[in-house]
C-alpha cells in the first residue's frame, strides 16, 4: 500500500473551520445561494458566477493533474464538439460549451489536489453543500407556504405550494438537497462527537420536508437511492464489527433510522399541503397526493417525458452516425413532422445525458463517451470503496447522474463545479513531487485567465442584455441605436440575433437579410416570432414552396400560435 492509500484510510478529525476552509466552503455554496439573475438568458449569471468561484478556489487550494483516463475522456468530448459545431450550425455555441467543459476540467484538478494533500476543500466541499442545501432547505420551505416577500430581491417566489430555492428549477433544487444529505452523511461518518452526529436526525429531517416542498419525483428518486443505499453500506459496517462494539464506533446511522426517511417523506407529503391549507384535511388530501400520484405507472407512461424521448429517438434513427450537430436539438425537433405524438415545446436537450449525446453528436460518440466512463467507473470499483472522502463523491457523483438521466444538471455552473470536483477526487493521478512553487504559480496564472475571461464576460453580458431593457432602464451610452451598438459579441451573438430578427419588421427593402438572419436565429430558437420572420421574408423573396413548407411546421409545431397568426394575416395568406 503507497503513501496516498494509507492516508485515505484514515478519516480526519473535525477541527474548527480554518480561514481558508471558510472560503472555499462560501466559494462552494454561493453559486447555488446566488439570487443574480437578469439578461437573456436566465442561467448565464448562474454559470459566471461559478466560473468565478472557481477561480477563487484555483487560487486558494492546492491542485493536481487528474487521471490520464479522465484527461483524455474531457478530451474527446471536447474534439466531438468541435467537429459537430465545424460541420453544422452550432460554431455560436462552441465558445459557451468549451468553457464549461474546461470549467469541469479546472476542478477536476482541484479534485485531484484534494486526492493527493487532503487540503481545505476536501472538508470545505462538504461544508459549503450542508451550508448551501440547509439555507435553501429553508427558503425553499419559506417559498411552498408563500412567505418571502420580507427578503425582496434576495430570492424568487414561485408559486405557493412549490419551492426553489434560488434555483429556480424544482429538480435543480432537489437534487441541491439530495447532495447535502450526501454530505450530511459524510459529517456523521468523520466525526467523532456525539453531540454533532445528534444534529444529523433534525437535518436530515428539514432536508426532507425540503424534498416534499419541491415535488420532484427526480428528488424522490434521488432519497429512495440514498436511503437504501446507506443503509445497506450501514447494515455490511454492523455486520463487520465486533459484538461489543457500541453506537459511536460507526461511522453511519443505524440502518432504520436511514430507512425511516421514506415514510418520513410519505408523511410530510400529507402534512405539508395540511399545513398550507389551515387544516382542511380534504384539501390537503388532494394536494398532498399529486407528487406520489405522478409516480403510478399509468401516469408514467403518458407522461410528456415519455414523448420526449421517443421524438428523440426518432431524430437519432434518422442521423444515428454524426448526430444532428451540437446545439441542433431544438432545430431539429421543429423541422421534423413525427408520425405519433409530438412534444409540444420548444425540446433544446433530450432530457437524458446518452440520449442528447446521441441526438447531437451521433450514436458512435455517445457510445465512446458513456461507454468509456462506465469503464472508468467499472475500474475503480466503487462497491469496495471505505474511505469516507470518496464514498462521499461517488454519492454526490451518483446523484448528479441520476438527475442527468432525466433532466440536464451538467448545463448548470453549480453541478458542473461539483461533479469536476468529485471526478478528480476519485480519478487523480498518480502522486508526484513537482516543484510546488511553480505549481502555485501555475494555479494563480490559470485563476488570473478566468478571471479575465469572465470579466469580458460581464462586461460583454451586460451591454448585450440592453436590448432586452425598456429604454429608460438601459445604460445612457445604450439607449439610442442600441442594436446597432451590440453588433461583434463573440460569446453572445445569438442573443444579439435573437432581438434584431424579433425587433426588426420584415419589409422588400431587407427580405433578404431578414431571410439570412431568421434561418440562422431558428437553429438558436425555433419560437413563433422567428418563424413568422423566415415566413414573412421568404413569401417577399418569392420563395412560395419555402414559406409553405415552414408554415406547414409552424402549424403542427404550434397550433394556438399559429392559430393567432392566421387571424391577424392579409387574405392571401397561403393555404395549408
Amino acid at each position: 500500500m503507497n503513501r496516498l492509500d494509507a492516508s485515505l484510510l484514515a478519516p480526519p478529525q473535525h477541527t474548527p473551520l480554518r480561514l481558508a476552509e471558510f472560503v472555499c466552503a462560501a466559494l462552494v455554496a454561493w453559486p447555488f445561494l446566488s439570487p443574480l439573475v437578469g439578461g437573456p438568458s436566465i442561467n448565464v449569471w448562474q454559470q459566471l458566477m461559478s466560473w468565478g468561484c472557481l477561480a477563487g478556489l484555483l487560487a486558494m487550494a492546492p491542485s493536481a493533474f487528474p487521471s490520464r483516463g479522465l484527461r483524455a475522456g474531457l478530451a474527446v468530448m471536447a474534439v466531438f464538439v468541435v467537429l459537430s459545431a465545424a460541420v453544422g450550425t452550432g460554431a455560436t455555441l462552441l465558445l459557451p460549451t468549451l468553457g464549461a467543459l474546461a470549467g469541469i476540467a479546472t476542478a477536476a484538478c482541484l479534485g485531484a489536489g484534494v486526492a493527493q494533500q487532503r487540503g481545505p476543500l476536501g472538508h470545505a466541499l462538504a461544508v459549503g453543500l450542508l451550508a448551501a442545501g440547509l439555507l435553501s432547505a429553508l427558503l425553499g420551505l419559506l417559498q411552498y407556504y408563500g412567505v418571502t416577500e420580507f427578503l425582496g430581491a434576495l430570492t424568487s417566489s414561485p408559486t405557493s405550494g412549490r419551492g426553489w430555492g434560488n434555483l429556480r428549477q424544482p429538480n435543480q433544487f432537489a437534487t441541491l438537497i439530495s447532495l447535502t444529505l450526501v454530505a450530511a452523511l459524510w459529517w456523521h461518518a468523520t466525526s467523532r462527537s456525539p453531540r454533532i452526529r445528534r444534529l444529523f436526525v433534525p437535518a436530515g429531517g428539514l432536508l426532507v420536508a425540503a424534498l416534499v416542498a419541491s415535488g420532484s419525483r427526480t428528488g424522490f428518486l434521488q432519497l429512495l437511492l440514498i436511503a437504501i443505499g446507506t443503509a445497506a453500506m450501514a447494515w455490511r459496517e454492523r455486520r463487520r464489527a465486533p459484538r461489543h462494539a457500541g453506537p459511536a464506533d460507526f461511522r453511519l446511522p443505524a440502518p432504520p433510522l436511514l430507512l425511516a426517511a421514506i415514510p418520513l417523506y410519505a408523511a410530510l407529503h400529507w402534512l405539508l399541503p395540511y399545513l398550507a391549507s389551515g387544516g382542511d384535511a380534504g384539501h390537503a388530501v388532494a394536494s398532498g397526493t399529486g407528487m406520489l400520484h405522478r409516480l403510478q405507472p399509468a401516469v408514467v407512461t403518458t407522461d410528456s417525458r415519455i414523448v420526449l424521448w421517443q421524438n428523440v429517438l426518432t431524430l437519432i434513427a434518422q442521423r444515428p452516425l454524426t448526430g444532428w450537430g451540437w446545439g441542433e436539438l431544438s432545430f431539429a425537433h421543429f423541422a421534423t413532422l413525427y408520425n405519433g405524438p409530438r412534444f409540444p415545446v420548444i425540446l433544446d436537450n433530450a432530457h437524458n445525458l446518452p440520449l442528447h449525446l446521441a441526438v447531437e453528436l451521433g450514436i458512435p460518440a455517445a457510445l465512446l463517451i458513456c461507454g468509456g466512463f462506465l469503464w472508468m467507473v467499472g475500474a475503480a470499483k466503487p462497491w469496495r470503496e471505505r474511505d469516507p472522502l470518496r464514498l462521499m463523491a461517488w454519492g454526490l457523483l451518483g446523484v448528479i447522474l441520476l438527475h442527468s438521466l432525466l433532466e440536464y444538471p451538467l448545463w448548470y455552473g453549480p453541478f458542473q463545479l461539483v461533479f469536476g470536483l468529485c471526478l478528480g477526487i476519485l480519478w487523480p493521478a498518480s502522486p508526484k513531487r513537482p516543484n510546488a512553487n511553480s505549481r502555485k504559480r501555475a494555479a494563480f496564472a490559470a485563476a488570473a485567465a478566468w478571471m479575465a475571461l469572465i470579466g469580458y464576460a460581464v462586461w460583454d453580458y451586460t451591454r448585450i442584455s440592453q436590448i432586452y431593457l425598456p429604454r429608460d432602464a438601459r445604460m445612457p451610452a445604450y439607449r439610442d441605436d442600441t442594436l446597432a451598438k451590440l453588433q461583434g459579441s463573440w460569446l453572445f451573438s445569438r442573443q444579439v440575433d435573437f432581438a434584431e430578427v424579433t425587433l426588426t419588421a420584415v419589409t422588400p427593402a431587407n427580405a433578404a437579410h431578414m431571410h439570412e438572419l431568421a434561418g440562422r436565429v431558428l437553429h438558436f430558437s425555433p419560437e413563433p416570432r422567428v418563424i413568422v420572420k423566415l415566413i414573412e421574408s421568404a413569401e417577399l423573396l418569392g420563395r412560395d414552396a419555402e414559406a409553405h413548407a415552414w408554415a406547414e411546421r409552424f402549424r403542427v409545431a404550434f397550433p394556438a400560435a399559429f392559430a393567432r397568426w392566421l387571424d391577424n394575416r392579409p387574405d392571401d395568406a397561403p393555404e395549408l
